[in-house]
């Protein structure tokens, strides 16, 4: 049914009541049947018994069958025949709701597909965690229908509300992401835009097969879980964010490339500590114009970052020229000339007295000239150098870069990686 005046509201969580008088096992008197108590669970989750067909859904909120099929489906629930008594007056509600926003021209066809199949998936993935987080702790308990009973009146109406604030701040940083273009030209870039100059980084697990073959299941869950929790935690602290994570890698954007640099090399000295149990891993960067969608980012630079994490040595960084451009010009941009060690050709106070005590400007602008320019042309020098051999580093710029001789990327024969190291003090 279409929301009430007060608005669209989340059906509440029924209290569940003790079924153990009524669904005792026959064939053992006294002990509660677990299955009575889990439809007691779906009942107070549901708001209320189903009582309603997926037809007379539609019926009620006034949409052609077909649309809130496609609209289940795209979810994933089960599939459920004309004549199932599967659905409830929360099924009408999120219905009505869907329909609304498209007539408000929120959603279109191509977009509700593809939200509706992102949710669907998402939530999925979240139910089953913490079913199965909910489900061993009511297992473990002397009588486990009680205890399901017990969590699902004590911990769900609480996992909601998290879930909704947790929801909540991701729209705020998602919001400012969108409408702070990035990129080399921010004035050229509309809020909204579905693309964006990223550094994208790719961090994977060395010898990950044959560590887990080693595992046993529950040591093997607490390895990845702590690698994914360390990795998480080096990224986000470093103001980017995780896209994902892919069996034994993971895959992270940032919006400042020096960022995605320090993350990368962080992982890697982890890795390289022997006293560190965190796993030894590879890196590939790379920066440039990224897609992203529904939450998750595409594109050639995408691409490329994984071809190069593929070639890259264990404990090493492996970079494009893209990213190793950008480091080397916001390192020549941190050598402010404005900076007030420099001198200043337009400050008058700056001039020298010649030896009878009057300035000769125009003299001592030429000089100051001519030493400006020796300044720039010694950096962009040295920046040449490190750029074409990889075997040196201007003195400002804090990372070195190393040429992988011989290194083709599949699918990208003109890219070519170089490895990313800090450098060396006094060098």
């Amino acid at each position: 049914m279409p929301p009430g005046e007060d608005g669209p509201h989340t059906p509440e969580v029924a209290e569940v009541s003790d079924v153990s008088e009524v669904s005792e096992d026959p064939d053992a008197p006294g002990v509660p049947d677990i299955r009575a108590q889990v439809r007691a669970v779906e009942t107070g989750l549901l708001g209320g018994e189903p009582h309603l067909t997926r037809r007379q859904v539609a019926e009620r909120v006034g949409v052609p069958l077909s649309l809130a099929e496609e609209l289940w489906h795209r979810l994933g629930f089960p599939h459920h025949a004309d004549d199932d008594v599967a659905f409830t007056d929360a099924d009408v509600e999120a219905l009505s709701l869907a329909r609304d926003l498209v007539m408000l021209g929120i959603l279109d066809a191509g977009s509700q597909a593809a939200m509706v199949r992102t949710w669907g998936r998402s939530f999925a993935r979240l139910a089953e965690w913490q079913t199965d987080l909910l489900a061993r702790l009511a297992l473990s308990a002397e009588d486990p229908g009680q205890r399901i009973t017990e969590l699902t009146d004590e911990v769900l109406p609480r996992l909601e509300v998290l879930q909704s604030y947790v929801w909540r701040r991701h729209l705020v940083s998602a919001a400012n992401r969108i409408l702070t273009p990035t990129g080399p030209d921010p004035d050229a870039t509309r809020a909204g835009d579905p693309t964006a100059y990223l550094a994208v980084g790719f961090v994977d697990i060395v010898g990950y097969t044959s560590r887990s073959r080693t595992l046993s299941e529950p040591e093997f869950v607490t390895w990845i879980e702590s690698f994914e929790d360390v990795a998480t935690t080096e990224v986000t602290d470093r103001g980017g964010r995780v896209i994902k994570a892919i069996g034994d890698e993971i895959l992270y954007v940032t919006d400042d490339p020096v960022q995605a640099a320090e993350v990368a090399l962080a992982l890697t000295a982890r890795g390289a500590d022997a006293d560190d149990p965190f796993p030894e891993v590879r890196a590939g960067l790379a920066y440039g114009e990224v897609v992203i969608r529904l939450g998750d980012v595409y594109g050639s630079t995408v691409n490329i970052a994984a071809r190069l994490t593929s070639i890259a040595r264990p404990g090493t960084v492996v970079v494009d020229s893209g990213l190793q451009e950008v480091l080397t010009s916001l390192a020549a941009a941190a050598d402010d000339p404005d900076d007030p060690d420099h001198d200043d050709p337009d400050d008058p106070d700056e001039g020298h007295e010649d030896h009878d005590g009057s300035r000769d400007a125009g003299r001592d602008d030429v000089l100051r000239l001519a030493a400006q320019l020796t300044d720039e042309a010694r950096h962009r020098a040295q920046e040449a150098l490190a750029l074409l051999t990889g075997e040196a580093a201007p003195a400002h710029l804090p990372y070195r870069f190393r040429r992988i001789r011989r290194a083709t990327l599949k699918g990208f024969p003109g890219v070519r990686g170089r490895v990313l190291r800090r450098a060396e003090p006094g060098r």
